[in-house]
């Protein structure tokens, strides 16, 4: 995943804001799926805010790992998706949820190496069934819910005072 450049100029406002007044930000980013050109965008500016909040490297490394594989998983099997993206001075929440097919099995999607990615995703680079996984190596909090046919929820908790503090 390759970003450029910093938090968008309404993104500065916003972060402005939250040094502030509260001190908590947030913001929901829209997935589309199947939309390969812009994936990964919603997860740049992510980790472009956080680093313009001046959080841990650490910490922003691994948000961008978690949030650019959850973005993914909308893009490659769900029809549309979103991400809500919180941040406050103790911890970042990330809450993705799609309108997709739903996870049939998530104890086997949770093994690594799984994947049910089509021959035309895996020739782009994608379904090397190592989403999920990563999702969890990475968060110090991870939940999934899914109904097949409905869609897939993922919550996700990284602390400010470093993994599983």
């Amino acid at each position: 995943m390759e970003c450029k450049g910093s938090a968008s100029k309404q993104h500065l406002y916003k972060l402005h804001s939250m040094r502030s007044k509260d001190n908590s930000f947030h913001q929901q980013f829209k997935i589309k799926g199947g939309d390969f050109i812009n994936a990964g965008e919603s997860s740049c500016e992510i980790r472009n805010i956080l680093k313009e909040l001046g959080i841990d490297a650490d910490i922003v490394r691994r948000t961008a790992i978690a949030t650019y594989e959850a973005e993914m998983n909308v893009v490659m099997y769900a029809q549309d998706g979103t991400i809500d993206f919180s941040v406050n001075p103790k911890e970042i929440t990330i809450i993705i949820e799609d309108h997709g097919c739903g996870i049939p099995d998530i104890d086997l999607a949770m093994q690594p190496g799984y994947s049910t990615a089509t021959k035309e995703m895996r020739e782009m680079g994608f379904g090397a069934g190592m989403g999920l996984p990563n999702i969890k190596k990475n968060t110090d909090a991870f939940t999934i819910t899914s109904h097949t046919g409905k869609g897939t929820k993922l919550q996700i908790i990284i602390r400010m005072n470093g993994k599983n503090g």
